[in-house]
Formats: structure tokens, sequence, C-alpha cells
């Protein structure tokens, strides 16, 4: 009788063969789910949690919903939607089931002038729209407004609409500004339309994995389209764990909080000749805590049941473990199975032998042969540590890292710390690393509040997060000469928390790929015990990898709410075809007089990129002044210098020639005359 794997392998190979393989779409959660597709106002988007590096003493949250929004989508233009509470949970104590904190919005409309189909006419708006902001920290069993009446800004429609004496007499700057407020508790809120923050080249993937294209510039899915966001600046006072003293140290438990965004609908729909009623109980119809999670890990025929259930569900509710611990990407990432079927992941392979013994293919038992053995006692894998959760059974690989990851969060015990110093055993004691460990619930962005935020300017600054933060602890001589428990830059990055910058397509990728069983010593195939440098060409296609769309089309806001300002609907993204700058990925900056204070002034990006030899750094600048361009490793030594000249506003290229680099991240970076860094751009070498 044929071995029932083999059997299986076989028929996925006669359905990939049919056509009927599919891989999902990589937007986070952008229409990722049959029956939300069709309710765009309450579609979860993405998620957002980070320490504000501007004021470390708050936590910022931002939710967005509603996707893809077209700025010149008119007359009716995207707003937050009636009939929906939008809501954003957080878990701050294991102990105790559900939610300590919940923020609920509930938004309003009215039009002002129906008589026009114009949705701004003097100085009147159609779907004016307001909202009520309540708090409730007995976990939904009361709750308390602490915001009423609070405005949305309007559509960003257009110069005349916005700023002329027939439309609002006034900039979009100053309006989005008038919508940052506080609650009478003391958060920070801002809830209106913004730049999608999301960055991804959504065309590639769904053409089957081609990202990074194989035969064609990669482009921003997402560039010059809008999103709804609901952003929060919270005192890390009022989200700590009750009773929680003083930060001691950067992997105190009792700062770790998980974080979720949902949006319920009440039960019953009415449709009536020109109008439509709700009534009935609320029912959860979209959820998000850990991005791509419904996007990418949650086959099709369960996105639905995911968006209904929570993730303290998923405690008694197994059914979905499955997906975590036999991910259909690693299908892809496997020459055994289908790797040759997706030739854009190349540079992503799984560890079939790991130190010559462990297998993480799908299928495989990973470190289950080691489960109730002397080596892994005392260990987070031990029974009577965290060994029921962690090894569950046989055939289950991943449990010991994707599945944590996106479940509970990673505790800092052994093996969970960095390989430096442990010789060789990935059991062993090595570098403290990060601890956002809450077991109490399922899928949640979890994030430890003590870890201290990376400054944006800080040369170390990666949008790779706790990818970047591992190979900075592996490799670089200031922290990987010893074991102590040291900041690194970039520990506050994804997957603890997630700041705006993080590029979490590539991260989750790479993690798929086994890039978190490297950290803590279970290297690729291609090390052997005993040698000397783990940092083998297997481990260094992995980090590497990119999607080929590696920052965002705009620049964000250096300060609350960090998401950037919406596109315009007359603005030259509102379906113009592309010039140069587009096609690398960057929007032109021209916006009038309503630029805000604290937005950059340059753009950068660099073609080919990844490159061998040589690359050409373009920028453009907005406004005439010095700049210095200079290229650095990810040391923070300087290698050369491209420009140091007073420029006039436009568009500027300067090649460089890396031939006696080696392979592998620099970056380009931009100050004024000041001396302070305007922009940051990574340049990745890939021989």
């Amino acid at each position: 009788m044929m071995n029932i794997n083999k059997l299986i392998i076989l028929s996925l190979l006669v359905a990939f063969c049919m056509g009927s393989f599919s891989i999902s779409s990589f937007a986070s959660s952008h229409r990722e789910a049959p029956l939300i597709s069709n309710d765009p106002l309450a579609d979860n988007v993405d998620l957002y949690a980070f320490r504000n590096p501007r004021n470390p003493r708050n936590i910022v949250i931002v939710a967005t919903y509603v996707p893809m929004q077209l700025p010149h989508g008119g007359p009716n233009y995207y707003q937050f939607g009636e009939n929906i509470r939008y809501e954003i949970h957080i878990d701050n104590n294991a102990s105790s089931p559900g939610d300590e904190i919940i923020y609920r919005f509930t938004f309003q409309q009215v039009n002002e002038d129906p008589t026009t189909f114009f949705n701004i006419r003097l100085g009147k708006q159609n779907l004016k729209t307001t909202y009520t902001m309540e708090k409730s920290t007995n976990g939904g069993a009361s709750f308390i407004p602490i915001l009423v009446n609070a405005k949305v800004p309007p559509p960003r429609i257009g110069d005349r609409s916005i700023e002329s004496g027939v439309g609002l007499g006034t900039g979009y700057g100053d309006l989005f500004r008038a919508a940052i407020r506080k609650t009478h508790t003391g958060e920070g809120v801002f809830c209106g339309t913004v730049d999608d923050p999301f960055f991804v080249d959504l065309g590639g993937v769904f053409d089957l994995g081609d990202a990074p294209r194989q035969n064609a510039t990669p482009r921003d899915g997402l560039a010059c389209m809008n999103t709804s966001a609901i952003a929060l600046e919270i005192p890390i006072a009022y989200l700590r764990k009750s009773g929680a003293g003083p930060v001691e140290n950067i992997l105190d438990p009792d700062y770790v909080i998980g974080v979720w965004a949902s949006a319920s609908r009440p039960r019953i729909r009415t449709l009536e000749p020109g109008d439509i009623s709700y009534d009935g109980d609320w029912v959860q119809v979209s959820r998000l805590g850990m991005p791509l999670t419904n996007e990418v890990v949650i086959p099709v025929g369960m996105k639905d049941y995911w968006n209904a259930i929570t993730p303290y569900d998923e405690l008694t509710d197994t059914v979905l473990d499955q997906y975590f611990y036999n991910p259909e990407l690693g299908l892809y990432m496997d020459d055994d199975l289908f790797g040759g079927a997706v030739p854009a992941f190349a540079p992503l392979r799984i560890q079939r032998n790991s130190l010559q013994a462990f297998d993480f293919g799908n299928g495989q038992d990973g470190l289950y042969p080691l489960k109730g053995s002397a080596a892994v006692e005392g260990t987070a894998l031990d029974d009577d540590v965290f060994g029921t959760l962690l090894l569950p059974g046989p055939g289950m690989p991943r449990s010991v890292d994707l599945w944590p990851t996106f479940h509970t969060g990673v505790p800092n015990v052994r093996p969970y710390q960095l390989a430096t110093g442990k010789n060789g055993d990935p059991l062993a004691a090595g570098k403290p690393f990060i601890h956002n460990f809450l077991p109490n619930g399922g899928d949640m962005l979890r994030l430890n509040m003590a870890v201290p935020p990376t400054p944006r300017n800080h040369p170390d600054f990666s949008s790779l997060g706790l990818i970047q933060a591992a190979v900075l602890g592996l490799t670089n001589p200031e922290y990987n000469d010893n074991t102590d428990l040291e900041w690194i830059p970039n520990m506050d990055g994804f997957p603890n928390g997630r700041r705006m910058e993080d590029d979490v397509t590539r991260i989750e990728l790479q993690a798929v790929s086994g890039v978190v069983l490297a950290a803590i010593g279970l290297w690729y195939d291609d090390y052997t015990a005993g040698d000397a440098n783990p940092v083998t060409q297997d481990l260094l296609d992995v980090l590497t990898y990119t999607t080929g769309v590696e920052e965002n089309d705009k620049a964000f806001i250096n300060g609350f709410p960090f998401v950037g300002t919406p596109f315009a609907g007359d603005s030259e993204c509102s379906g113009a075809v592309p010039g140069a700058m587009g096609n690398l990925g960057i929007a032109p900056l021209n916006m009038g007089n309503t630029q805000l204070e604290t937005m950059e002034q340059i753009a950068i990006a660099n073609y080919p990129n990844p490159f061998e030899n040589e690359t050409t750094v373009r920028f453009q600048i907005e406004k005439a002044g010095h700049i210095n361009l200079a290229i650095y490793d990810v040391s923070g030594k300087q290698l050369s210098v491209l420009a140091n000249e007073y420029l006039e506003a436009g568009i500027y290229d300067r090649k460089w020639n890396a031939t006696n680099q080696a392979k592998g991240i620099y970056f380009a970076r931009i100050m004024n005359k000041a001396g302070e860094v305007v922009q940051v751009h990574k340049l990745l070498k890939s021989n």
C-alpha cells in the first residue's frame, strides 16, 4: 500500500499541475476572507502597536479599516461606517481570561447639504462624520464614554473642495491636526483617512508568489491608496499588568500586552426601498492581531470562521493550529515538495537536516524526538514548563517557532535565547533576547512595553525588526562577545509589537523559512556542527531575501499619530500613469501648501535593488538646500559620500560602485545642513 504521506504529496502535486493551487494575498488583511470582502466598511486592514520613540512613556496603537481606498473615489468617498462597533482589545494578564481593556468607537454621519451631488460645497459636508469613544476596564461588561462628538477630517478630495472659498477654506494639514484629540482620561486619539501604511507588491504576490518579480520591476500594490485609521496614544501606566512595579529589566513579564482589533455588526439587516435598517445582537465579522495570519496561514475555507472567533476561543478550539504546525507556505520553500514551482522563493529554504539531526519540513517531527529526554529538562520544551504547548506531538515541526510566535509570544527561557554563547548546543543558555510571552488566547500582536524604542534616525534602525536585532546580537562585536542581557537596536520591532516601518511580509516569509530556528542555534543544512562560522550561504540567502518592496510609498509623520496624510483625489496618485519615481515605489512629494510641518521633504530609492556591483541612488528634493548623501554599512561605518552640496529642488541620480563590498545590507543616509538625518534608505547587495 502506498505510504499515506506520499499519497498526500502526490495528490497535492496533481492539484498544483491542474492549476487549482493558489497563494493567498499578502496584503495583511485587505479583502482576505470571502464574507468580509463584501463588507469593506467593517473590514480590519492592519494593526500596529509600538512604544512611542518621541515619548517612551506612551504606547501607540493604530488599527486600520476599509481597505484599498482610491483617493478619487467620489462622490461618496470612503469613511467609517455606521452600525459598526470598531474595537481595540488589550490583554495584560495571562492568569485571567479575556480582555482587560477595550476601546470602542461608533461613528455617526450627517448630510449638511442634500441639494448637491458634491461631497463638499460652500463650507458644508455631506457624510460629515463624528464619533463616540468608549472605554471598558472590566472585560466589556460596561463601557464609559470618554470622548463624544469628536470630528473625523473630511476626505481629502482636492484643493478646491478643501482650500478654496467655495470649499472649506482651510488647509488639509489644519484639518488633520485638529482631529488629534485628548480624552478626559488622558489618551490621545485620531480617527480619519490616511495613506495606507502597508507596503507590498500585490501584483507579484497574486501572480503565484512572484515576489520579487522575476521579469519585471516590483511595484507597491498599495501605493497611492488610502485607508481609515483609529490611532491611540496610551500611557504605559494604563496598560501594564495591575500591581506591576517599576521596570527593572527589559524582559519584565508584567509589561507584556496582547493587542487585537475587531469589527462587529448587528445580526439582522433589513433592506427597504432606499434604506437599510439594523437590529439584533452584535456579531463579530472581522478581527486582526498578527498581520497576515488570516491572509497566508489560514486557508480560504476557514477564513470566515477565523474572523468570527476571538483569540480566547483559540485556547480550546485548536482546529486552526494545524496550519501553523505545517504552514502552506512551507510547501514552496522545500525542494522535496514544491520549492521549484515558486522560483522567487528560491533563497527561502527550511531546515531539513539542521545540525544533521532535525527535520522541520512539513509533516516531519522537528524537535519532537527530544520530548521527555534529559536534553530538554528545564527548558521551555519540558512538559513541566511549556512542553505540552510547544511539543504537542509528532508531525508538527513548527510547533516550536511559528506557533508560539503567533499564539503565545516567546518566553525568555531556554532554548529561546540567541545562539551567542551556546557553544553549538541550541538547548543551552545563550544571550537573553526577548520576552513577550502571554499565553492567554491565540492570535494577538504581543508587545513587551519595557523594551526601549529604537530612534528612527539610529544608524542601526531596520525595518527587519527582531530579525535585524538577532543579526546584531549574533554578529556585532558590541553585543556578541558576552551573554549579558542588553538592549539591542530593533528589539522593539516586529514581532515584538509592530512599528509602522516594519516590513512584516518579508519578516514573516523569513520566519516561515526557519530564520527563528537559526537564531537560537538550529542552523541551516549547509552548516556542519563544530564549524567556526554559522553564518552560512543558506542563512545569508534568507537574511538578504527581499520581496522587492521594502518601504512605504509615503513618509510617515514624525509624531502621533505616526501615519502618513492621505493622498488627495486631485493628486498625481489619482489615476495618472506613474513616472520614473513611481516605478521605484516613490510617490512625488508635491502637496501644495498643505504639507504637514513634521513630514520629510525628501524621497529616496535605488535601482536596481537588489544589485550586484553598482546601483543608482535616486532622490527627489522638494525644497532647495544643502544635502549630504552618504553610504554606510550595518555597523555604521561610512563607506562613500555621493553628494555634499547645495542642490535646487528636483530629482537627482548618484551612482555607487560597491564592487569591493561584501554581499549584504547597506544604508544610504541623507542629512541636511544642520546635520539632522532626513531620510535613511536600505540597499541590498546580492553578490
